[in-house]
């Protein structure tokens, strides 16, 4: 199943926050615990309106309801919102650094019909008109499983502080495009 992308804007950041707590909340559940949810919710996974500035986050919907979400950067930030203390804005460079694929989401009633494949497909084309060779990520564990069958390799599992106290496990990723 394929549906139509385009290029998030500001207008859309609140349908996009909503779809963002909708698909943790129901398909993080499986490795993750709820406080870890909430947590996360609070910065290392929600809007970074940089990437919409720059043109490089999309979205997809159905009905007119948003059903995915995710970009590429070609800045420093690996993850996080706007809320994310750990941000860096620094351009990469191309020639000697990877893409970011950013935030990718889709709604729990759409999940497993190939429309996170599409949109990574989307990113990683447009990194490599950008002049990228190669992409990273930060996956959570459920987005480990669909990256790893993209050709993504795990790099080393590692925990993220979270607000409250929380620890949260990401896995960074890494391939060729």
């Amino acid at each position: 199943m394929k549906l139509p992308l385009r290029n998030a804007t500001l207008a859309d950041v609140p349908a996009i926050e909503r779809l963002i707590g909708l698909s943790a909340r129901q398909l993080g559940l499986q490795d993750y615990s709820a406080a870890q949810i909430e947590a996360a919710l609070l910065g290392a996974w929600g809007v970074d309106s940089e990437l919409i500035r720059d043109e490089t986050y999309f979205v997809g919907g159905a009905d007119e309801e948003l059903v995915m979400c995710g970009g590429w950067s070609r800045r420093a930030t690996t993850f996080g919102g706007d809320a994310y203390e750990q941000r860096e804005s620094r351009l990469l460079d191309p020639r000697s650094e990877a893409a970011r694929i950013r935030a990718f989401f889709v709604h729990p009633r759409w999940a497993r019909r190939g429309l996170a494949s599409q949109l990574l497909a989307h990113c990683e084309a447009a990194a490599r008109s950008a002049g990228f060779t190669s992409a990273e990520l930060v996956a959570t564990l459920p987005g480990e499983r669909f990256y790893a069958r993209r050709g993504y390799v795990a790099v080393e599992r590692r925990n993220y502080a979270l607000p409250g106290g929380q620890q949260i496990e990401f896995v960074p990723m890494r391939r060729t495009l």
